[in-house]
This record gives C-alpha cells, structure tokens and sequence, in this order.
C-alpha cells in the first residue's frame, strides 16, 4: 500500500469516528433530561425507551448499542424527532422541549401525559408534525400556536382540552387537524387554507356553519364535524366546496339543510343523521356523481323519497330512518340489480316490503304519521 492510499485510508477513518462519535448539543442533551425528568419514573417500563435513555453516553452517536436504542432521531449533533412508544408513560411535557429548535418531529400520542401543553412548544421553528393524540392534556390552546410557522399536521386529539378555538389558526401552513375528542367550545374560527383534512368531532363547539371560516380552502377534501353544538340551517355552499369528499355533520342541532345543484362535484358520502332538519328530501342530492353513502337519519324529514334516488344516484348506503317520510318508497331499490343497503325504517312509507333489509324497522303507527302530517295523512 503507497503512502497516498494509506493516508486516504486514515482520513476516512477519522472522518468516521468524527460522524459516529458526533457530540450532541448540550442544550438538547439539557433539554432531554428535563424530558425525561418530568416523567413519572414508575411509569417507565424497563423495555422501554425512555428506560434506554442514560446519559452516560451521547444520545446522537453512533452505533445505538445498549442507551438510547429509541424514542429520539438526530442529524449530525442535533435532535430531530421525538416519538415516544406507547409505554404508557404519565407525567407533564417539560417545557425545556423548546430548546430542541431541530425538531421536525414530536409524536407523544397513547400515553397518560397531563397538564397543559407548554406555550414554550410553540416556538419551534422547524416542527412539521406535532402529535399528542391520547393523552390527558388539559387548559386552552392559546394564539400564541400560531408561531409554528412549518406546522403540517396538528393532532391533539383524545385529551381534556378546553376553552374556544383560537382565530390565530388561519394563519398555519396546516393540511390536517384534528382536535377531536376534547371539550372545545364556542364557534369555528376562520381556517387554514392549506387544509385537506378537519377533525373536531365529539366536541361542545356551537353557533353556525359560517362561509368566512371556510372561505377559500379549494383543497379540503375530509370535514369531521359531528357530535358538537352546531346549529342553523346547513347551507348549500358547505356541499360545494370543490375537493371536498367526505362530509360528518352528524348529531348536532340543525335545523335545515340546503343543498344546490353542483357544476363538479367529488362528494361521496354525507352524514347529516341526528339532528333536527326539517322539510322535503332534496332531489338535488341526485345531481351529486360520486355520491354514494348519505345518511340522513334521526330528524324530521317529510314528504316522498325521491325517484332520482334510485334511477340517477349510484348509491351503495342511505339511511333515511327514524324520519316521517311517506309515500311508495322507489321501487328500483328492492329490484335484484340493487346493491344499496342501510334503512328506510321508522318512517310513514307506504308498502315498504318486509322481505328487504331496508325495511326491517317497521314504519311508524298510523297515528303518529297522521299527526304529523295535520291529520291528512291517508295509509293503508
């Protein structure tokens, strides 16, 4: 071997023992003991991966052989993931976090964390995701979230939050939120733009579906809205947003619903069950292409079932149970080339024939239909 490949030789290895030897910043090594400090330690199984965390040696080097075999990602000397296991970990989030200013990363969801989400989070410059799904986090979100100027997806879903959403949301780069299970309220705050994908299901939000909160989001395809407070009459511009795809507005308290004809439409299913509409089934769902799972069941719907919705509607699903529909029901729908399922029970439907599984709820009593409908209400 010549002097020259020998002295290649020899930087290379020096380069090497640099990389795998790298030293982590001693504020992120700072901030990972706060990390893990403010874990309860009875609370950190032996085979976890916080157990693996003992700073007797350097959290970014190379290779991992027994100390921090998980539960953190580096890039030369600087933390830039943090994702525990689902170890049922239980304590607070240090707010030392925020001296990890790498982070791209934090994904704590399926733990028992609590407390309040520390304000100090929200300054990290380069965080893409933050997941906390599952936890026992509580107190508000504060306007101050705002400042995750690379914030992607947002999941705090499954925690104790409370208090109203914050209007400063609508200045976020996010495409998914979701904030679903927690105990939000007050009404929907104007929304990010980026967005494809909203959760806030299972929350006590109220007040009405306003255009300005969902002006201009030309990408939102997914709308997860049921099991709220939303009141007013659902208008016909929420079925028209142009990606949207999927639509939950279920078990809340609306009252009425519009629905307009769509130039272009990729709606597929609609669940507007368990509220408190009233008046005639729209023939304007029809003119929907893709449409096919609507469920508008539980409200006090009136008036026949559509032709349009068997001879124009592609529908594979259709609840329209628990209303005071009447008439013959479409034929089309007990015919054998039919292949749509769901209910038709519970109405004031006439001749809804027992051997199809739409119409193994019974329809009403005759009394009740007459009552409804004034009185005037002929059933055989």
């Amino acid at each position: 071997m010549t002097m020259t490949s020998i002295s290649i030789t020899i930087s290379l290895l020096l380069l090497l023992l640099s990389t795998t030897n790298a030293t982590t910043l001693s504020s992120d090594i700072t901030a990972l003991k706060a990390i893990k400090s403010a874990i309860n330690p009875t609370t950190i199984p032996s085979y976890s991966c916080l157990a693996s965390w003992n700073f007797t040696s350097d959290p970014c080097s190379n290779p991992h052989v027994t100390h921090f075999l998980c539960g953190l990602s580096c890039s030369n000397n600087r933390v830039t993931q943090l994702t525990f296991d689902r170890a049922g970990y239980a304590g607070t989030l240090s707010p030392l976090v925020s001296q990890l200013t790498q982070l791209i990363t934090i994904d704590l969801s399926d733990n028992k964390l609590s407390g309040p989400i520390p304000t100090s989070l929200f300054s990290l410059p380069n965080l893409q995701t933050l997941n906390l799904r599952s936890n026992s986090f509580s107190g508000t979100i504060p306007p101050t979230i705002s400042t995750l100027k690379s914030i992607q997806t947002l999941d705090i879903s499954h925690n104790s939050l409370s208090g109203s959403l914050p209007n400063s949301l609508s200045s976020l780069t996010l495409t998914r939120l979701d904030l679903s299970f927690n105990k939000l309220t007050g009404p929907i705050p104007k929304l990010p733009l980026n967005l494809l994908e909203l959760a806030l299901r299972s929350n006590s939000l109220s007040g009405f579906l306003s255009n300005p909160s969902f002006n201009e989001l030309t990408q939102l395809e997914v709308v997860e809205l049921s099991d709220n407070s939303l009141t007013g009459t659902i208008p016909s511009w929420v079925f028209l947003l142009p990606s949207l795809q999927q639509l939950n507005l279920a078990n809340n308290s609306f009252t009425g619903i519009e629905i307009s004809k769509p130039l272009n439409s990729n709606l597929i299913a609609v669940d507007a069950g368990y509220n408190k509409i009233v008046g005639d089934l729209s023939v304007n769902f029809s003119e929907y292409p893709m449409l096919s799972s609507l469920s508008l069941r539980y409200n006090k719907l009136h008036g026949p079932i559509p032709s349009e919705y068997s001879r124009k509607m592609k529908l594979r699903r259709l609840f329209l149970d628990g209303n005071y529909l009447n008439g013959m029901p479409p034929k089309e729908f007990f015919s054998g080339k039919s292949s749509v399922s769901g209910s038709l029970g519970d109405n004031c439907l006439k001749s809804c024939p027992a051997s199809s599984e739409l119409c193994l709820k019974s329809q009403k009593p005759l009394s009740i239909c007459r009552q409804a409908y004034g009185g005037k209400l002929k059933q055989k």
